[in-house]
């Protein structure tokens, strides 16, 4: 591998003044010496970082290890991140577009900093560039030292990190932004990175590359399968962006994923364990609403509506069913005798019977019916649960 330029070396101008700070808190931090009385505190995350890497026997003058994980893990890791990969490609690209001209690239690594995908121009000929390119590659904290990988994978928050905020020497020709990813689960999926080789510094990537985390986790919040999902806002938002919390419901109004924003919105989607939680438990109103809303949504009225909390706060709220435009699930025919009966009236009547056959449990009725515990709901009226 090509030598690397040492972390005090910098460009004239503020940049040295920039990178003279850090050297004070690398030699406080990393030697034990003392700063000067002048001196800019350091990034409380950064400082834990580099603790992290001296209590794990590393020191700032050895060489990374920018090692590949073995072929039979690689395959493992490609085949647990299939989703991600796809969620992120989209955004990949866009931002590829976005630093063409910037000396800068992206990369994407699972929940462990093991490189799945990158993006941008990427000079292959640059061994510093090509070696923390490569699918496969571990660039962990354990591995490569303070990064933004390590960093926002270990912090669960978005970082800028520049030069010499890297812990090895060898590793100060580098400035990246990272921000974590969470998936549909809530829990941390992976992180992406933006990174430039002895490039102009860009704090503002930080907040290119959190806003393009956030599509991605909103892109893989919508790839879970669900009967209904639920777009949700503060009054006075506009509804139907990328700041949007997203809920994603199967047909019993049982939650099946949500995006971070909607955590945020509702922590009880954030504390649940084991079984996910239902509606009922999120907005102080039936469920049933919200799939009727969806069914009623149209150019005219949007299909928004003004959900209470039980913690007393109110959020809006706009429900959307997959394929809505598509028909919905047939019932069974009535019988020839009840021709003359309105069709609702009949299936509502069909619906009554198998509840009454099914001893009033509304679930067992619906999987008898090969419709949704939500349609029973709804042709019942409220107050009817089973």
């Amino acid at each position: 591998m090509a030598s690397m330029t040492p972390f005090h070396s910098a460009p004239s101008g503020g940049g040295q003044d920039r990178l003279a700070r850090i050297g004070h808190a690398r030699q406080a931090v990393l030697y034990g010496e003392t700063q000067p009385t002048d001196a800019a505190p350091l990034e409380s995350w950064i400082e834990r970082s580099w603790l992290r890497c001296l209590a794990n026997g590393q020191r700032p003058e050895q060489s990374p290890s920018f090692d590949m994980v073995p072929a039979a893990a690689m395959r493992r890791h490609q085949d647990a991140n299939h989703q991600l990969l796809q969620a992120a490609k989209p955004a990949l690209e866009r931002l590829g577009r976005a630093i063409a001209d910037t000396r800068y690239f992206a990369i994407l690594t699972n929940q462990a900093g093991v490189v799945v995908d990158v993006n941008g121009a990427i000079d292959r000929s640059d061994s510093r560039a090509d070696v923390i390119t490569r699918i496969g590659t571990d660039l962990s904290e354990s591995r490569i030292g303070t990064s933004a990988i390590g960093a926002a994978l270990t912090e669960l928050q978005p970082v800028w990190l520049h030069r010499g905020e890297h812990f090895f020497n060898a590793t100060s020709v580098y400035s990246c932004a990272g921000a974590p990813l969470f998936g549909p689960d809530g829990h941390c999926a992976g992180m992406l990175d933006l990174t430039g080789i002895e490039a102009a510094e860009r704090p503002e990537l930080k907040h290119l590359v959190t806003q393009s985390a956030r599509s991605i986790e909103n892109a893989l919040t919508l790839g879970r399968p669900h009967a209904l999902l639920i777009r949700l806002n503060w009054p006075g938002r506009v509804l139907g962006d990328d700041t949007d919390g997203l809920v994603c419901v199967d047909a019993d109004g049982c939650i099946t994923g949500a995006n971070p924003a909607a955590r945020q919105m509702l922590p009880r989607l954030g504390t649940t364990a084991g079984d996910a939680p239902h509606c009922s438990e999120l907005f102080a109103m039936p469920f049933e609403m919200l799939f009727d809303a969806a069914q009623r949504r149209s150019p005219a009225n949007g299909g928004v509506l003004e959900t209470p909390l039980w913690s007393g706060l109110r959020l809006h709220a706009m429900p959307v069913m997959p394929g809505r435009d598509a028909a919905p699930a047939s019932l069974p025919l009535p019988p020839s005798g009840d021709s003359g009966r309105p069709l609702k009236e009949l299936e509502t009547a069909l619906i009554r019977k198998a509840v009454s056959d099914a001893r009033g449990n509304v679930l067992q009725a619906a999987r008898a019916l090969g419709v949704s515990r939500a349609t029973v709901y709804r042709r019942l009226g409220p107050g009817k649960r089973g």
